[in-house]
């Protein structure tokens, strides 16, 4: 189980605004914040963002959504805070026949995805 992850952003209002709109269909709130830090998460901040050097494109973060329509309202809050669609919401029997999820891109480039296990 993991406790927190934490990664840097190359602008952080912009980060912690998308961050805000793209989590929220998942009930995730922007729980805590110092400095240019921000913690998002449901019972504790779990999700960090800070400012600094980012490695583009090199994060993945699923995150476990509780049904099909949450996957999709997830997808089209991050789309509409400026995500890059990187695989719209679908069945992906390639990981296992009832793995819904969908994938986007966040103004960093991390690859963050929603997904539901059926």
């Amino acid at each position: 189980m993991i406790d927190h992850i934490t990664f840097a952003v190359g602008d952080y209002a912009r980060s912690k605004a998308f961050y805000e709109q793209a989590l929220a269909p998942l009930g995730f709130t922007l729980m805590m914040e110092f400095g240019p830090s921000a913690g998002f998460g449901d019972t504790h901040p779990f999700l960090w963002i800070t400012e600094g050097d980012t490695t583009k494109g090199q994060l993945h973060i699923a995150f476990r959504a509780k049904d099909q329509a949450t996957v999709d309202a997830f997808y089209r809050a991050a789309i509409a805070a400026g995500a890059i669609d990187n695989g719209p919401p679908g069945i992906r029997v390639q990981y296992h026949p009832a793995y819904y999820g969908a994938f986007v891109r966040d103004p960093d480039g991390h690859n963050v995805e929603a997904v539901h296990h059926g």
